[in-house]
This record gives C-alpha cells, structure tokens and sequence, in this order.
C-alpha cells in the first residue's frame, strides 16, 4: 500500500538528495583546483575540503527534513518545494560561514563554499522536478495510488471527487461513499454510495485504506466528533473538507485563544504593515521608473487624442477603489465627448460607435491605461490588484455576486490576475471575481513580480478590450 512505497520512495529521495549535495561539492571543488579561480585555495590540502563532506551531507539533509521537503509530492506545489530549497541551502551557507568565523579559518575557500551552495541548489530543482514528472507520470498510469474513502455525500465531496478527476497525477482512488441520507449505489462522477455510515466500523478493520476523508453535510457535524474518534482509533490518517468552503478561504488564518482555535473568516496579506509597505514602496517605484519608460509613447498618444479628437486629453472617471472610497481614475480619453447620463448607458462593447479611431488602437493596446501610473504615485492604486468599477457598477455586483466587496480590501491595480486570465472588457463578473479573490488571499511579492511579467505577453493586447 501507499505506506510502504512513500516510506520507500523517501528513504530514495535521502539517497538522491546526498548523491546531489556531493556531487555539486565535488563539481565545484574540481573546478577551483583545476582552474585556481581563488588564489587562496592552495593554503590547505586537498582532503581537508573532501573532510568537510562528511559534515555537509548530513547537515543539508537534516535541513532538508526540518523544511518538510520529505513530504508527499502530490499536491505540494513547486514554488513552495523550490522556496524551501533555498532556505535550506541559505542557513547552511550561513551555518558554514558562522563556523568559519568562530575558527578563524580564514584560509577555506570561500569561493567553493558560495558556488557550491549556487550549484546545490539548481541540481537539487532540477533532480526534484524530474522525480515529480516520473512520480505523476507512474500515477497516471494506475500505480502508487493511494486508497481514500469518504464519509458523507455533500458539496464537499463532489468538489473533492471533481478534482481528483481532473488531476490524475496526484494518484488518488476513491474507494466510495459512507451516506446515511443517499441511496446505496448512487453514483457521482463513477465514485458509488456503497454504504451507511455505520458499516465505517465494519470496513476500517477489513480494508486496507490510506486516507479516510469526512466530508459530512453541514446538517451532520453532529457525527464529526465520533467519526473522528473511530478513524484515529484504527491509525487510518484522517482529513476533514468542511461543506462551507464557500465561506472559509483556501488559507485560513487561525489564532489559539487560550486552547479555543478561532478561524479568521478571511485572510488578507496585505492587511498586515510590514507587507503593505513593501507593495507601496514597489508600487511607487514601479510607476516612476513606468512614468519614464513610457513617456514618449504617452506623449504621442496626447498629441493624436488632440489631433483626432475633440474635447480634453485626460478622461478622470469616478471608481471605487481601497476601503470603498471613490477616486478619479485617469485615462487618455479614447471616446467622443458624452453628457453624464450617456456616459452611465453600460459597458463598452465590441464596434461601440462612442469610440473614436484612435481611441479603439489605444484600447486595443492599453495605451489609454497609462495615466493610471500617477493614480499610483497618489496612492489611489497599485500596479497589481483587482480593476477598480464604476459605483453603479459595485452597487449592482455587491447584490448579485457573494464576496464581490472584498476586492475592496487593497487598492485596485492597473492589471491583475484576472486580467492576465483573460477575464478583461465584457467577460464573466463572477470568473473576475474568483481570480480577484485569490490573489487578494494569495498575494506575495513574487506573485506580483509574476502578474508584472505576464500582463507584457499577455495583458496590453487583448480581444476583449473593445
């Protein structure tokens, strides 16, 4: 069973990790006394640098361990492994160096030691991905696999059994369902109610099961506890998906109070100072050094809206942005002069006969967008984050769409995760929605650095900006 092969498949892993740390630090050592690349290198022999492997390689291994990267890789993503990578390999370096210092052995190479910590770190990458492929590419083909039973029929266990379909390399077989409220035999996407909920008793003892997942109807926490208490009774690893996750976030801020476990119902990064700081400092920078770049094209782009166009350069256009507090959001004016009342009519849509001829160009490539760098520089928005609407707009959507409002909590942006996903102009409300939510929950630097790069490939031209 599944057991077995993850406790053989990590003692592997350990092996492999240590053939790659000695290998990087053979690799580097050979070069430095082929090459002579630091002088100093000559001022011990060479087996005092073939002496330090014996401390290195458990070290890094122990490092290893501390930063879980011995765990399952089904679902573990892979920014997260390669992040732990380099923190293990980070504090090693900085172990090394510490010890150096204390011994006052200035005549190590400390070449050697920063190179092969470079080196570990791209051959330890690129070997794990390779063991991801090979591992999801077995999965895939029915080995490996890992024997789940769910308990209880619900929202929860559709959406769980709808993602194990859709994702046949993280080699999960769903055995059935417990259900004291469905037919025996009813099925959901080939995964069959193959009992009640009381037969759990009978089939933990006959069955050699790796997981059992409870994935109970709100209407049934009452069981959760007894549940509970069989599944760990038998050592079966146990999970619970609860049947609000509509309500919980993906990643849950929890608080202990004084042993009662509170979940926080939203967590948002940037709610805390230190990081949004960062993304001000980011974001003023960012639109300075944008100010500059563009400059000649916005400069062309004012003198065709005079030259094509009558009315002002500037369209200011009232938009809701941090903490619901309306701002004026600048755009080079793409559209012919319209009274307030036409200018409420809607969305702009496809051959829109307000656009004027070199408003649609500036449309189509986002050049109308650049002004919003001085919205940043004030502070009314950011480089990255959810688009900013109209208020009628927002007083629409807070009605119609669950959560629309909690785009609210951090200042709108020039381009963002929905945007790069294609939801942009007149596309789904709800999809835009989805992705706004995410990045409001997931928001890291790297996030925004990634959202930066894509939205130059993906987000200046795009088919729904009408």
């Amino acid at each position: 069973m599944i057991k077995d092969n993850q406790r053989f498949l990590n003692r592997i892993h350990v092996v492999v990790d240590a053939i790659v740390i000695a290998v990087s630090y053979l690799l580097v050592l050979g070069i430095q006394f082929l090459y002579r690349l630091d002088s100093g290198v000559g001022t011990l022999p060479i087996g005092t640098y073939l002496l330090v492997l014996v401390f290195l390689v458990p070290g890094i291994l122990l490092l290893y361990y501390a930063f879980n990267l011995y765990t399952p890789k089904r679902v573990q993503g892979r920014r997260v492994e390669i992040a732990n990578i380099i923190k293990a390999n980070t504090i090693a370096l900085l172990a090394f160096l510490s010890v150096q210092q204390m011994l006052h052995q200035t005549d190590f190479s400390r070449f050697i030691v920063l190179m092969f910590s470079a080196i570990n770190v791209l051959f330890a990458v690129i070997v794990r991905n390779i063991i991801r492929m090979v591992l999801m590419n077995i999965r895939r083909r029915g080995m490996n696999l890992k024997h789940i039973l769910l308990i209880g029929y619900s929202r929860a266990a559709e959406e769980f059994i709808e993602r194990v379909e859709q994702n046949p390399q993280w080699g999960y077989l769903i055995r059935g369902i417990l259900d004291d409220n469905v037919e025996r035999g009813t099925k959901y996407k080939e995964v069959k109610v193959i009992g009640k909920i009381n037969n759990l008793g009978v089939i933990l003892p006959e069955n050699r099961l790796d997981e059992i997942v409870i994935t109970l109807g709100l209407n049934e926490y009452f069981k959760l506890e007894h549940l509970v208490a069989l599944c760990e009774k038998s050592g079966v690893h146990t999970k619970f998906i609860p049947d609000y996750n509509k309500i919980i976030p993906t990643q849950p801020y929890t608080e202990d109070l004084l042993g009662l476990p509170v979940v926080n119902i939203r967590y948002v990064p940037l709610s805390n100072t230190f990081n949004s700081m960062v993304k001000r400092v980011m974001d003023m920078i960012g639109s300075i050094f944008c100010i500059i770049l563009f400059s000649p094209v916005m400069l062309i782009a004012a003198i065709m809206v005079k030259l094509t166009s009558k009315g002002p350069l500037i369209y200011k256009q009232e938009r809701v942005g941090l903490h619901n507090k309306a701002f004026k959001m600048y755009k080079f004016r793409s559209m012919e002069v319209q009274t307030e009342k036409d200018e409420k009519k809607g969305w702009t849509t496809k051959n829109d006969s307000r656009i004027t001829g070199f408003g649609r160009f500036m449309r189509r490539t986002s050049i109308d967008e650049f002004p919003q760098f001085f919205n940043v520089l004030k502070g009314n928005m950011s480089l990255v984050g959810p688009r900013p609407e109209r208020p009628q707009f927002v007083e629409k959507f807070r009605e119609e769409i669950p959560r629309y409002m909690i785009k609210h909590q951090i200042r709108p942006g020039i381009t963002g995760w929905a945007q790069i996903n294609g939801f942009r102009g007149d596309t789904s409300i709800r999809k835009r929605i989805e992705c706004d939510l995410y990045y409001i929950e997931h928001w890291t630097i790297g996030f925004d650095i990634k959202i930066l790069i894509l939205t130059v490939f993906k987000g200046f031209i795009n088919k729904n900006a009408y």
